[in-house]
């Protein structure tokens, strides 16, 4: 009775924060395009059914593993890492070709194939009968992951430089909602019609996005100087990059906050586990992801605007120093109360993160080039899944959950670090990330 009453009210809290940032966005839509208000709200949709269904079967892959056969724990949690991972690896590889077939065909295309190859993969997870079935397909489903990173190109590109932050903050609340209520969903249902079951409804949700993005227009601000060019070589977009300090700059630091985002993603239940004890750990430590998610649902959008108005880069710094400081305590509570609290404040802080940064990206580079170099940006996130809870599991192992909070948070600060010594070096291109 109490997990139902909590997901109740889970449910209804993210609904009312759902309508709250319509009707924000609402009072601030006469500055752009019609259509593009329009396809804002499309890909608002699609990426919380993307984002919905891609987390309701990642939570019970390693009890898919165990319908398999009997397996050691041992077996089970390695495999699980594996076909965790390998998507991402692949994903890696892929992001930037599929950001430069953007800019060259459209993004409105990729997405569509983005979206029916996601489908088509987890579709057939539900008739795997083996790890290697699961570990092949969840390395070819890397193919055509990236959907929400795409999505916010394809959209940064048709949004004025001045409110770009605002309009990808609200963008963002989508995929942001669908990662709280997928597993809820996905795990209600894994109960009811099994696993296999699951991977079908799943894909179909996939399926329904790819449908959505059919409906919006591709379209593109006329921002577009005189002596810019239409289209750009992949040479000259990796030279572009080279000679911008700072865009190099942001563009690691995608990486090192990815690692440090999932360096505590596979431990957390068990540091629940450490802190509460074994009662209703399913439900506190699903409280305890959800406070983090939560958190950056309500403020993504606020810091967005914020960059809008005072430099993306100085609210990008602003945000690493304070998610590192907030990440700190969390290796000394004792309470889940005092956890549920540190994992809140951490959403608000990294819920800006990734507004800022692809609003920095949309005035650092010119939009023909825009989708390559957002490509280069989620290959390097995608390489940040893979090691940080490779890292975090290693230094929990080694010395313990307080250790890994410890890291964390020391690797947020000296992110911050790096922003301000690059910025400091190369005051120019601070211009580049401030309203113009």
């Amino acid at each position: 009775m109490k997990t139902f009453s909590f997901l109740f009210w889970l449910s209804s809290f993210m609904i009312n924060l759902v309508l709250r940032n319509v009707q924000m966005r609402k009072k601030c839509s006469f500055m752009i395009h019609p259509q593009v208000k329009t396809n804002i709200k499309i890909m608002w949709f699609a990426n919380f059914f993307v984002s919905a269904s891609m987390t309701m079967v990642l939570p019970f892959i390693s009890l898919y593993i165990e319908t398999f056969g009997q397996f050691s724990d041992a077996y089970i949690q390695r495999w699980s890492g594996w076909i965790f991972a390998i998507t991402f690896v692949t994903a890696f590889i892929v992001a930037p070709i599929w950001g430069r077939i953007g800019d060259l065909y459209g993004k409105k295309k990729v997405l569509i194939i983005s979206a029916s190859g996601m489908a088509l993969c987890i579709f057939l997870l539900g008739f795997a009968t083996s790890v290697w079935h699961l570990f092949y397909l969840r390395l070819f489903m890397g193919i055509f992951t990236g959907f929400i990173p795409l999505s916010q190109a394809f959209i940064s590109t048709q949004t004025p430089k001045r409110m770009a932050g605002q309009v990808l903050g609200t963008l963002q609340t989508g995929s942001i909602t669908g990662s709280l209520l997928g597993p809820l969903i996905g795990g209600a249902l894994a109960d009811i019609v099994g696993f296999s079951s699951t991977f079908n409804w799943t894909s179909l949700a996939i399926f329904i996005s790819a449908i959505l993005v059919i409906f919006t227009k591709e379209f593109q601000i006329n921002e577009v100087k005189k002596s810019e060019k239409q289209n750009y070589t992949s040479k000259e977009v990796l030279k572009h990059i080279l000679t911008n300090p700072v865009l190099v700059t942001v563009l690691i630091l995608s990486m090192l906050i990815q690692v440090a985002h999932f360096s505590i993603q596979p431990i957390l239940s068990l540091y629940v586990s450490e802190i509460h004890g074994p009662e209703n750990l399913a439900l506190y430590a699903g409280i305890a992801f959800s406070a983090a998610g939560v958190g950056n649902l309500m403020m993504s959008k606020t810091w967005g605007k914020l960059g809008d108005n005072y430099g993306y880069i100085k609210i990008l710094m602003a945000l690493l120093f304070l998610a590192g400081i907030v990440y700190f305590p969390g290796g000394f509570v004792t309470e889940m109360w005092q956890l549920i609290i540190i994992r809140f404040a951490l959403g608000v802080t990294i819920g800006g993160i990734i507004p800022v940064r692809i609003a920095y990206i949309r005035q650092a580079a010119p939009i023909a080039m825009q989708g390559e170099v957002l490509g280069y940006n989620t290959s390097l996130r995608f390489l940040g899944n893979v090691i940080g809870p490779v890292m975090g599991g290693m230094v929990a192992g080694a010395f313990g959950f307080t250790a890994v909070f410890i890291t964390t948070s020391l690797l947020l600060i000296a992110s911050g670090v790096i922003l301000l010594v690059s910025v400091m070096k190369n005051p120019k291109y601070l211009k580049n990330s401030s309203t113009s």
